[in-house]
């Protein structure tokens, strides 16, 4: 066990700096600490871009923006960095690996967990946002053909129908099946589709309110208390 351990102390280390890169949770930290009015108090309960926008609007939502865009770089690049230093096994028979598949393998690792730690951030009860803005500068870190897919598809929904949620489906959804098509690697791929269906998952309120068309349309001037 101990040795199972240490070949994959890179893994552990990715993930545990990723999910707590991805607990920096922007719209938390704005609201609860400068604005001292937590934003899940508000509109969707939801602590994310959107919600904080609708919320409060105004400079500190170009904060919000940074802090997610900023904890996601993180997490890649230090997943990424740890890459390097992955040995598979002991010995002078080990097998060494692929230096890019590493690379990109410990991105999408990385990439999940920060996810996992910007939904389920466990020093804010593990109550977070969607990931749609950190799932967009994870897309744009790994390589820019997906993030021209998640970011156009997002960009055209939500500008035509108004519906941000209904591009950031598009996002969630689209993300797993890009990677399959650049990168047809079975574990890179699978590692793709539990990032897009964790964001999927997390709209699903989203997706009842668009089926029963109660779902809020976005708008530039935020109001309080929207429930939607």
């Amino acid at each position: 066990m101990l040795v199972l351990v240490l070949q994959h102390i890179q893994f552990i280390i990715a993930a545990v700096t990723a999910y707590f890169c991805g607990c920096f949770n922007g719209a938390v930290i704005v609201s609860k600490y400068i604005l001292r009015d937590d934003v899940r108090n508000h509109g969707s309960g939801n602590a994310g871009l959107t919600n904080f926008h609708r919320t409060f609007g105004g400079f500190l939502t170009l904060v919000v923006i940074l802090c997610d865009v900023l904890k996601a770089v993180a997490a890649l690049l230090i997943g990424v960095w740890l890459s390097q230093y992955y040995q598979p096994g002991f010995g002078m028979n080990a097998v060494q690996p692929d230096p890019e598949r590493m690379a990109l393998l410990f991105a999408y690792w990385s990439a999940l967990f920060c996810l996992l730690g910007h939904m389920f951030p466990c020093m804010f009860h593990f109550k977070g946002g969607k990931g749609i803005l950190s799932g967009g500068t994870i897309a744009l870190m790994i390589d820019w053909r997906i993030a021209l897919v998640v970011w156009g598809g997002f960009l055209v929904l939500a500008v035509l129908t108004r519906y941000v949620s209904l591009g950031s489906l598009w996002a969630g959804a689209s993300f797993p099946f890009a990677t399959w098509v650049f990168y047809p690697d079975p574990a890179i791929v699978v590692l793709a589709f539990l990032c897009g269906g964790l964001v999927v998952w997390k709209h699903r309120g989203n997706i009842q309110r668009l089926l029963s068309g109660t779902e809020s349309k976005f708008s530039l001037h935020h109001k309080k208390e929207d429930k939607t």
